[in-house]
């Protein structure tokens, strides 16, 4: 009784009969928004109407092929780059971090080749380096004789170091500067000092051609390499970076030789880059222990984490807290984890998908570098009567550099997203009202007309159904073939 009552409400108020359902269907062919059906409903003449149902057919097709077009275009996910130079009244100055090439104090290095090669197991975690064999055994005599050896120590007190005797003059912009205006770091150079580290000054420039000017004495006579491993240069060198950011020597690092003077021209370059999937950073990335994301920083700290984990210690020259690693663990455990994970590809950059994508800002100081011969005859005349030592050793010791903006310009490099969602909206739009007059509300009518025919289609099928054979009715499929049965028996 249910059914049936159900039944009768759908015949009498949902399903309207065929009659009323043709008229919904003609009305709604001359009523719609989109344009073109109703000279096809509309009009008597069978050729005319063939040919707009043509037009509207080939405009249909040339809308769905349009917008599929700008979906695929979109979901690749495209880019454009644009350059802004972008003018100022004055301009922070960056980091410039400096070193002596030759890393230790001549009388400190009792074991010349040992503590090279200890410091190069050291600086490995920086930069690629491999081991001769015919020296192992060498160094195993002396890792073995030396256990509380301590290289950081070593390198801190008997490196290379600033003070009036190696930094001559400096000057920053008309005010004198000091050695205690610089800050101690180790890189695979052994000691180096960063000016304007951290940008705790907020150092500024306001007019171009002046900045950093700098007079060094390298002491050849009291620090040392061993040429017989590949370091045979004498002078500075040193690197341009972020406040913020800790300095890069490898590849990255320029070099100014003994008796030169060096002017450096910097500009201030910032680069924006989308995130995934249009570019490859991710902002959401945090580093712990560096106040801004870079490659090089998060590179460090991968390794760092996996070298904690690996040798339970952690080396001096990477960031962290852990316990420092002593001589042998660098040697048998650090230095092999290290080629681990770069065999392996543990901490790898670049990408998205990498252990360090890309950052989303960065700001690189490009440099053009210009050199002449430090000094004439007379200044040479004036250092050597200053310094109270020979011509010979003014040539063979000083290093003149000169660090400046080119111009109180930095240059916006962005990358953008090529087409937005409101672009994408806006040609579907386009092509819509273009070929076929249609619009959001059109949209909606042909939504509201499928869903109408829908649910009558849906009722017509519920209609149907107790009409249906009851095929899965095994008694009544039984009494009726007892009764066809009978009905033959009778006959």
């Amino acid at each position: 009784g249910i059914l049936e009552k159900i039944r009768l409400c759908l015949i009498k108020k949902l399903l309207p009969d065929l009659e009323d359902r043709r008229k919904y269907h003609e009305d709604f062919a001359s009523s719609t928004s989109f344009h073109g059906v109703q000279n096809i409903v509309q009009t008597q003449s069978k050729a005319r109407r063939a040919l707009w149902l043509l037009i509207v057919i080939g405009c249909l097709a040339i809308v769905v092929w349009q917008i599929c077009s700008r979906f695929i275009y979109y979901f690749s996910w495209p880019t454009t780059t644009t350059v802004v130079v972008q003018y100022v009244e004055n301009v922070k100055f960056p980091a410039v971090t400096f070193c002596n090439m030759n890393r230790f104090q001549a009388h400190a290095v009792s074991n010349l080749k040992a503590i090279f090669f200890i410091w190069n197991i050291v600086s490995a975690i920086l930069q690629k380096f491999s081991m001769d064999n015919k020296y192992f055994q060498e160094l195993n005599y002396f890792l073995h004789g030396n256990q509380n050896f301590s290289i950081k120590d070593f390198t801190r007190e008997n490196g290379f170091y600033l003070n009036s005797s190696t930094l001559l003059e400096c000057d920053f912009f008309g005010k004198p500067c000091y050695p205690q205006d610089f800050e101690h770091v180790f890189t695979e150079y052994g000691n180096c000092f960063t000016f304007n580290h951290n940008d705790l000054s907020a150092r500024r420039v306001s007019l171009s051609g002046r900045g950093l000017h700098l007079l060094f004495d390298v002491q050849q006579d009291k620090f040392t390499d061993e040429p017989t491993l590949g370091y045979t240069d004498a002078g500075i060198t040193f690197v341009v970076h972020s406040p913020q950011e800790l300095p890069r020597f490898d590849g990255l690092g320029l070099l100014t030789p003994v008796g030169m003077h060096a002017q450096v021209a910097i500009r201030q370059l910032k680069s924006i880059i989308q995130e995934y999937p249009w570019g490859e950073c991710k902002p959401d990335i945090k580093l712990q222990y560096h106040k801004i994301y870079s490659t090089n920083g998060c590179l460090l700290e991968c390794k760092a984490r996996y070298i904690q984990d690996w040798c339970g210690c952690l080396p001096f020259i990477l960031p962290g807290n852990g316990t420092e690693c002593d001589l042998l663990k660098f040697y048998k455990c650090v230095y092999p984890a290290v080629y681990d994970i770069e065999i392996k590809g543990l901490c790898t950059i670049g990408t998205h998908n990498s252990t360090c994508p890309a950052p989303c800002e960065e700001t690189d100081y490009p440099t053009t570098v210009t050199y002449s011969n430090f000094g004439g005859e007379n200044a040479i005349k004036y250092f050597s009567t200053k310094l109270n030592k020979s011509s010979e050793y003014i040539r063979q010791n000083l290093v003149r550099i000169e660090i400046k903006y080119h111009d109180l310009s930095y240059k916006i490099t962005q990358q953008q997203k090529a087409l937005t969602i409101s672009d994408l909206l806006a040609d579907v739009g386009g092509q819509l009202g273009l070929f076929c007059g249609a619009s959001m509300i059109t949209i909606i009518e042909l939504l509201e007309y499928i869903f109408t025919n829908f649910c009558w289609m849906c009722i017509f099928l519920l209609l149907k159904a107790p009409e249906m054979p009851q095929w899965n009715n095994p008694s009544q499929n039984q009494s009726t073939h007892k009764e066809k049965k009978r009905g033959i028996q009778e006959c």
